[in-house]
């Protein structure tokens, strides 16, 4: 299953890190480690922000993800499953379902 993950460096954290030479290569290693089918990096609230989606088996691989980020960098992060457009299709007969029993 897909899980999308934002996860939020704090400013004084990240500012830290990247005074130390650290932010970058430490970025590097837990991305090399997890592997994240896609990252998009951004700003959000005022902090650096990761956003990427990764493939899990069971939600108990959560804190195989969030650890390392809330280690290196005192990071937020919210989880959530998403869908490609195939995974979409393949549910529309439980949507078409759930339209005839509750729409």
């Amino acid at each position: 299953m897909r899980f999308m993950f934002k996860v939020n460096i704090s400013v004084e954290a990240g500012n830290e890190a990247a005074r130390r030479g650290e932010l970058g290569p430490k970025i590097q290693a837990i991305l090399e480690e997890q592997k994240p089918e896609s990252i998009y990096f951004l700003a959000d609230n005022g902090e650096r922000t990761a956003v990427f989606v990764i493939e899990m088996n069971d939600a108990s691989d959560i804190p195989r993800i969030a650890e390392p980020w809330f280690l290196a960098f005192d990071a937020a992060l919210e989880v959530q499953p998403v869908m490609t457009p195939a995974d979409l299709a393949k549910a529309a007969p439980h949507i078409d379902a759930a339209v005839k029993k509750h729409g």
